[in-house]
């Protein structure tokens, strides 16, 4: 078994991580709940659910030949054992780059819950605000996925909130505190085939929301006409759903020839000023050895291009263990399959869990003197690296090759305690991003990045004004985001991770309810989407002529 200096054995079989930083962990959510702080090393205690009867049991997370596994016995249905990483140094690596946890909500509409994840809400005991909402605003879609966590087509009912619901939605996510909700994304089935679609983005962009999402399949964005107004009602990014680059792919997981039809989506959204960022599903056999390829097309278009978003399959029904096996792809094998099949990357070196960025987080709330978004995940929920490309030459060099991360992290996080006390004036600004020269290596750096059009591209992650539009890649230098967020099911459930999941549902009941929960676990969906639905045939709408749905928008 290989170990790394972040993993020295202090006992057979075990497994600590030394932390090189002081990590700040609360006692509490700011409602009181206790927080428990994610242990580190291996094994490791946790609880999960059993896939069979959804009761919570105790599981463990062990190391065995260099992977590590959940293991877990329900006194009824028996052992249960999933592959969480294939590579033990990188799994203890997103232990170690951690800042402590946040503190969740001041509000929480569920105030006083005891059981997760049963009592969602969100709750007392959720110790992250939201990162990114989805709303559903309808389950029809114009296509048949196979691979369809939501269900689309084929529940027999029609969940298409109106607009009243969906503000309803949209407000509970805004009187989020002490951060109001700020990132949407509209999804479903297929979001722009609801006949309000413009309307729905209109609203949200003049409720406040600073970034509005489409979780798509790209087909209506092949009509540059539609682009357009969507970019004129307040949409700035598509999650465009890429599955890979040839048409033999997109038959398996998508039921049809999707290819040209996703470049066509690209070359509308280049014309309307959109950005997107691929959304591929991967499933290990099926499409993994097309990783290298879909990071090729992101970087052949970076003009338009702002990210990859990498989800492996969840299997969120029953699947035999042999077929599971066959076919669980984990976040450490997407880190391995971006660096043998682009050589870009080492994927030790250079893949970072989302929670690390945290102390920039912070110190941008030092900064302005307003509270942001903070990242406090689980460590393990997502993680990958970012990219900065030439656009002219298609150079696409990762971050860490250029500036000291550890060091960097560190010495953001003791300047974000450092400033959080007092307002920052302009000169002293200066001064704290200056501080980070020292970690910046122009040498290494792709070519025309310079230390100040490096801060500068920092400045236009976090203020829109430069980071879009004419300014973006002038002011700023092209990046591109390559990372991975594996999304749980019955088998790999993790009650510690849904405590600290930041992307939620927004439902019409005026709850948020963790991404985890909503699509596995107890699944809310289907009780929500039951609740406020209605059969097909009693709907006077499309009902399932989907061809022409949502054109009128």
């Amino acid at each position: 078994m290989t170990v790394s200096s972040a993993a020295p054995v202090m006992e057979e079989g075990r497994f600590d991580v030394v932390s090189s930083h002081p990590i700040d962990q609360p006692k509490t959510t700011y409602t009181g709940a206790a927080i428990k702080p994610v242990p580190k090393g291996l094994p490791k205690h946790t609880q999960s659910i059993c896939p069979e009867c959804l009761k919570v049991i105790d599981a463990k997370i062990v190391a065995d030949n260099g992977h590590v596994f959940m293991d877990k016995t329900c006194p009824e249905h028996g052992e249960f054992r999933d592959r969480l990483s294939s590579d033990i140094d990188l799994y203890l690596k997103m232990d170690k780059w951690t800042f402590g946890d946040g503190q969740g909500l001041t509000n929480p509409a569920i105030p006083n819950a005891k059981v997760c994840p049963d009592q969602c809400g969100l709750c007392n005991m959720h110790s992250s605000h939201t990162g990114l909402a989805n709303v559903d605003v309808t389950n029809r879609c114009n296509l048949n996925c196979p691979v369809c966590f939501a269900n689309a087509n084929h529940s027999g009912y029609l969940y298409e909130p109106d607009l009243e619901k969906i503000r309803k939605m949209l407000k509970a996510l805004r009187d989020e505190k002490p951060v109001a909700g700020r990132v949407v994304q509209f999804s479903g089935g297929e979001p722009t085939i609801h006949p309000n679609f413009m309307e729905i983005l209109s609203m949200a962009r003049e409720m406040g929301f600073s970034h509005i999402q489409a979780a798509t399949n790209g087909l209506m964005f092949c009509d540059p006409e539609f682009a357009l107004k969507a970019k004129q009602a307040g949409l700035h990014t598509l999650y465009l759903q890429l599955d890979g680059v040839t048409d033999d792919v997109y038959r398996k997981t998508r039921g049809e020839d999707l290819a040209e039809k996703k470049l066509e989506a690209i070359r509308s959204c280049r014309k309307a000023d959109l950005k997107i960022v691929f959304v591929p599903t991967i499933v290990k056999g099926l499409n993994d050895h097309q990783v290298g390829d879909i990071v090729r097309l992101a970087i052949a278009n970076i003009d338009v291009v702002s990210g990859i978003s990498f989800q492996p399959v969840a299997f969120t029904g029953r699947i035999a263990k042999h077929e599971r096996d066959a076919k669980r792809y984990t976040l450490s094998d997407l880190a391995y399959s971006v660096e043998s099949q682009t050589g870009l990357i080492n994927a030790l070196e250079d893949w970072f869990p989302l929670a690390c960025t945290v102390p920039f987080s912070k110190l941008i709330s030092a900064l302005r003197g307003d509270p942001t978004i903070h990242f406090t995940c689980h460590p393990q929920c997502a993680m990958g690296t970012y990219f900065f490309v030439n656009p002219t030459t298609g150079e696409a060099v990762p971050a860490s090759r250029f500036i000291n991360i550890g060091g960097m992290l560190t010495e953001i996080d003791r300047l974000a305690k450092k400033t959080s006390a007092a307002r920052i004036k302009l000169f002293t600004k200066v001064q704290v991003w200056n501080t980070l020269r020292k970690h910046f290596h122009e040498d290494k750096a792709p070519s025309g990045l310079t230390f100040n059009r490096f801060l500068q591209t920092l400045q236009g992650m976090t203020d829109k004004n430069y980071g879009r539009g004419a300014m973006d890649g002038q002011y700023t230098y092209k990046t591109l985001m390559v990372a991975g967020m594996h999304f749980m099911d019955g088998y790999n459930f993790d009650v510690e991770r849904v405590k600290r999941c930041l992307v939620h549902y927004a439902a019409p009941n005026g709850l948020l309810y963790p991404f985890c929960t909503y699509n596995a676990g107890p699944t809310f969906r289907e009780r929500i989407e039951k609740h406020y639905s209605v059969p097909f045939e009693k709907h006077s709408g499309c009902q399932m002529d989907f061809a022409g749905c949502g054109q009128s928008s």
